[in-house]
């Protein structure tokens, strides 16, 4: 009996582990949008409307099959927006409504870019040593302040564009600062962020880190990036790219790059920023980044149509990379439009200068029979599978009605009921913490209308 009892285990663990590689490479297709400045447009009176009807930016982006939503957060800002308590409350906010939530930590006060990768204050002057200290602490504070609201991330991107490093001098690595050393000091930097998320998580919890450079069309700068990253055996789950065509090239220097990073280095990629205007006009007083046609390609006027057929490629172009490894897109604030405050972004957004959604938003809902092919039971996922404790239940709404989802033991007992409402048509998460419950197996149990489905789960200790 002992040698059964071993071999079940054994199999358990054995299956656990298949699946945690499995689901490495079968990340759910993420369409996103960084809502950073979502709060501060809506507290200096934007709105936002579809067909002439008043609503949250967020139901409208979740309504047409937005899964994700990226936040930045900046160390010591000089306003609340981006600070720890502001981001917490959006991050509640998106997760209340089913949204993924990608934490994009900038390690700085302010903005961090190629061109500026600035400490924040409060770390002028310390030695190395007790800087790359000081980003473990801070990292382990700001995902542990997550947890304890129960909006963990479900990626992080540890720094924001660092394709010169960050922490600047000390994570330095371009032009005078190219040298071993600093690749040194940037990767233990990097390494020190990474284990300050992991150290914050408990068994049976996972959050993926994303590696950010900005340069999406720059296959050479890549390589020589993630090249040298590597060889400091900083350990990251997706490469995040940033993709404007009028700074990062072509979208077939865009195809290229994704095509060699997939081949190159097997790990998930994902477009995390991009954007492309719908007009060359101003809406407000505030200079715009993109407002002549020589920064537009070719093909891809500044209408609202040719800002469609422009995400329609660049999903296209995400969705063919080899073997799969192509992850996720995220708009990079559709939500700023003129006005609330001034912005140098509104032609750039996904809603005209009066916050009316344009109709190039609907790519996103159009491709969600791409995403997900013909829809049968496989749609309805739970993952980690076997799990110890916590458990994320994954499944696609087809149109708005009333769903019930539940989960039982292989008796038909109920255990819980999950949801028991209507929901509208998209992707939805559920987060099912179970720490009492015996190990065994239990079936989650999706109701959609008259249809239902079923999906086997494992409890272990």
């Amino acid at each position: 009996m002992r040698n059964i009892i071993a071999f079940y285990i054994f199999l358990i663990a054995v299956f656990g582990l298949f699946t945690n590689v499995i689901h490495a490479q079968q990340l759910e297709f993420i369409k996103g949008a960084d809502g950073s400045v979502l709060d501060e447009v809506e507290q200096s009176g934007g709105k936002y409307y579809e067909k002439g009807v008043e609503k949250d930016a967020l139901t409208i982006f979740r309504e047409h099959s937005f899964n994700t939503i990226r936040l930045k957060l900046w160390h010591t800002p000089a306003t609340e927006y981006n600070s720890l308590p502001n981001v917490l409350k959006m991050a509640k906010r998106a997760k209340e409504k089913g949204f993924h939530f990608i934490l994009d930590m900038h390690y700085s006060d302010t903005w961090a870019d190629p061109g500026h990768q600035t400490k924040p204050a409060a770390w002028e002057g310390l030695s190395f040593a007790v800087l790359s200290d000081s980003v473990y602490q801070y990292t382990k504070r700001v995902i542990t302040a997550f947890k304890q609201q129960n909006t963990l991330p479900d990626m992080v991107q540890i720094g924001n564009e660092i394709s010169c490093g960050m922490l600047w001098d000390d994570g330095r690595i371009c032009g005078a600062f190219i040298n071993p050393k600093q690749w040194e000091q940037f990767g233990t930097l990097v390494k020190q962020g990474i284990l300050g998320v992991k150290n914050s998580l408990d068994t049976g919890e996972q959050v993926r880190i994303i590696i950010h450079f900005d340069d999406g069309g720059n296959d050479t700068g890549c390589q020589w990036f993630f090249d040298n990253l590597l060889a400091q055996d900083v350990d990251f789950d997706i490469i995040g790219l940033s993709y404007y065509p009028w700074w990062h090239g072509t979208l077939s220097d865009l195809e290229l790059n994704l095509n060699d990073l997939a081949t190159r280095y097997e790990k998930d990629i994902m477009v995390v920023e991009s954007a492309y205007p719908w007009t060359l006009e101003w809406g407000d007083n505030t200079g715009n980044i993109v407002g002549s046609d020589d920064q537009l390609l070719p093909g891809y006027p500044a209408t609202v149509e040719g800002q469609k057929q422009f995400l329609k490629k660049v999903i296209e172009i995400i969705k063919n990379t080899p073997e799969g490894w192509g992850k996720g897109f995220v708009y990079w604030s559709p939500e700023w439009i003129p006005g609330h405050p001034g912005s140098p972004w509104e032609n750039l957004a996904l809603f005209d200068f009066q916050g009316e959604m344009l109709e190039s938003m609907r790519v996103f809902e159009d491709h969600t029979a791409i995403d997900e092919g013909v829809r049968d039971e496989s749609h309805l996922k739970a993952d980690p599978n076997p799990f110890f404790n916590n458990v994320q239940i994954n499944f696609f709404q087809p149109k708005t009605e009333h769903v019930r989802l539940s989960v039982t033991d292989l008796k038909g007992n109920l255990i819980e009921v999950l949801v028991d409402e209507k929901l509208s048509r998209g992707n939805h998460v559920i987060k099912w913490n179970k720490p009492d419950l015996n190990p065994g197996l239990y079936l989650i149990i999706l109701k959609q209308g008259n249809k239902a489905q079923s999906v086997r789960i494992t409890k272990i200790k």
